[in-house]
C-alpha cells in the first residue's frame, strides 16, 4: 500500500464517520504485514498530515501480534478534507455490503456541510431571483397563519411585507438589493419560480387500499400551501373513534392531527434540498408513512431522537416555520409526534426504516387503548397538568412489559435521564 493510497483511505474515513485503518492487512483478511517504510508510527502520522488538507491528525501505533501491522485511528472531520493532490473521497457500502472509498461529488459537499452544521443551505441567496418570484397570495396566507396560530410570533404582523421577509430570513441583502433565500422561495415562491429555482422541492400524497391506488397526487407549490393541502387530503382517510370520558365522549382520529402536522413540517423543514426526491406521504392499510430525502443530521440517530440536542439541516427554514407558528418553537417537534401516539396507548412512531439517504416515519393504524387513556385522564385530573413525555414513555414501556427492571424501562423508553 503506497503513501497515496493510505492518504486517500484516511480522507475517505475522515469525510464519513472516522474509523480505523490497518496497514498490513489486505481486503481478503490476509496479513502480509506493513511495508518497512510504514512501520514507524511517528512517520506515518507526519506523512498523513502532510498529504491531507486541512491536515488530518491521526493516532498511529504498531500492533504486537507477531506480524508488523500499523493501526491508524482516524477522527471524523468537522469539515470537508482532501488529499494534497485535491481528491475528495468518502466511504460507502457497495452492493455486496463491503465498504469502499468513492469520490465525493460537488452536490454531496453541500449535504455533508449541512449535516455537520457548517452550512445552512436554506439561507443561501438564490441567483437570478427577486421578490417578484414571491406569490402575493402566499404572503396573505403567511399573515393568516401567523394571526391564527397560538405559537406564532405576533409581532411579525406589525411589519411591512419587505420587513417581514427580512425578519424571517426569507430574503437577504446582496449588494444593494434584497434577494430571496432558498427558505424564502420554498415558503413564498410562485409555483413556476419554485420549479425554476428549487426543482428538488416536490412532494407526493398517495393512498393505497390493498393494491388499489385510491389517491396519487403531486404538489410543487410553496410549503405553506402544500402543508395545508396535504393536511386536508389526509382528513377523509383519518376516521374518528368516540372515546367515553365519564358522561361524555371525545372524538379521537386514527392519526393524531397535531402529530401529523409536526411530522409534515419536520419532513419539509429537515429534508435535503440539494438532492432530488419527493417528500412522500403514504396511507395504506397498515398506517401512514411520511418520508423525506436526506438522512438524520450529524449526532442524531433512531436511538437518540428524543434525547439529541435539537438542531436541523435547514436552520433558516425551520426558524421561519417556528416563528410563523407551524413548527414547535422549542425544537422538540419529535416529542409531539411521540405524544400523539402515547396519549392513546398506541404503538410508538417507528423510524427504524430510516437510512443515510432518507428519514422514514411510520405511524401504525391502531385503536386507542381505552384503559390506558382512562388512566392518563384520571392522573391528569389529579395533577392538573399534562404528563411529561418521559413519564408517558415509562408508562408505555410498563404497559407493554407488565414487569420490567429500571434498566429495561430506560432502554424501552428511549431516554437516558435518571429515573
Amino acid at each position: 500500500m503506497s503513501d497515496t493510497v493510505i492518504s486517500e483511505e484516511v480522507v475517505a474515513l475522515a469525510n464519513t464517520d472516522g474509523g480505523d485503518l490497518y496497514v498490513g492487512v489486505e481486503d481478503d483478511g490476509s496479513v502480509p504485514g506493513a511495508q518497512p517504510q510504514h512501520r514507524n508510527p511517528i512517520r506515518m502520522t507526519a506523512m498523513i498530515a502532510n498529504k491531507t488538507g486541512p491536515p488530518i491528525s491521526v493516532r498511529s501505533e504498531m500492533l504486537d501480534e507477531g506480524l508488523p501491522v500499523l493501526h491508524v485511528e482516524v477522527p471524523r472531520s468537522l469539515s470537508i478534507v482532501a488529499t494534497s493532490s485535491g481528491k475528495m473521497l468518502r466511504r460507502r457500502l457497495k452492493e455486496d455490503g463491503k465498504p469502499a472509498s468513492v469520490p465525493m461529488y460537488p452536490y454531496e459537499i453541500a449535504t455533508r456541510l449541512s449535516d455537520l452544521g457548517r452550512l445552512d443551505y436554506s439561507a443561501q441567496p438564490m441567483p437570478d431571483s427577486s421578490r417578484d418570484d414571491f406569490d402575493p397570495i402566499d404572503r396573505q396566507r403567511l399573515r393568516r397563519i401567523i394571526s391564527s396560530s397560538r405559537n406564532s410570533d405576533r409581532s411579525l404582523l406589525e411589519l411591512e411585507d419587505e420587513e417581514l421577509e427580512q425578519a424571517l430570513g426569507l430574503t437577504t441583502t446582496v449588494g444593494d438589493k434584497q434577494v430571496p433565500t432558498l427558505a424564502g422561495v420554498l415558503i413564498l415562491g410562485k409555483e413556476s419560480s419554485i420549479r425554476r429555482l428549487a426543482p428538488s422541492a416536490k412532494s407526493a400524497f398517495q393512498v393505497l387500499q390493498g393494491t388499489d391506488i385510491k389517491v396519487n397526487d403531486e404538489y410543487g407549490g410553496g410549503l405553506l400551501k402544500t402543508i395545508e393541502r396535504i393536511s386536508e387530503a389526509i382528513e377523509p382517510w383519518n376516521p374518528v373513534t368516540e372515546i367515553p370520558y365519564g358522561l361524555f365522549t371525545d372524538p379521537v382520529p386514527a392519526f393524531d392531527r397535531r402529530a401529523l402536522r409536526e411530522a409534515l413540517v419536520n419532513a419539509f423543514g429537515h429534508r435535503d434540498y440539494s438532492i432530488l426526491g419527493n417528500v412522500r406521504v403514504l396511507i395504506d392499510d397498515a398506517g401512514i408513512t411520511i418520508s423525506n430525502p436526506g438522512g438524520f443530521v450529524e449526532g442524531v440517530t433512531v436511538k437518540t431522537l428524543l434525547t439529541a440536542e435539537p438542531h436541523g439541516r435547514n436552520p433558516c427554514l425551520m426558524d421561519a416555520l417556528k416563528r410563523i407558528g407551524l413548527a414547535e418553537r422549542t425544537g422538540r417537534g419529535v416529542d409531539r409526534i411521540f405524544e400523539g401516539s402515547l396519549l392513546y396507548g398506541r404503538p410508538l412512531p417507528d423510524y427504524s426504516e430510516s437510512t443515510s439517504a432518507v428519514v422514514r416515519l411510520f405511524i401504525a393504524r391502531s385503536e386507542p387503548d381505552l384503559a390506558f387513556v382512562s388512566l392518563l385522564a384520571d392522573e391528569g385530573e389529579k395533577s392538573g397538568k399534562p404528563m411529561p413525555i418521559q413519564s408517558l414513555l415509562v408508562l408505555d414501556a410498563l404497559k407493554r412489559m407488565r414487569r420490567a427492571s429500571v434498566g429495561t424501562v430506560k432502554i424501552l423508553a428511549h431516554f437516558q435521564t435518571a429515573l
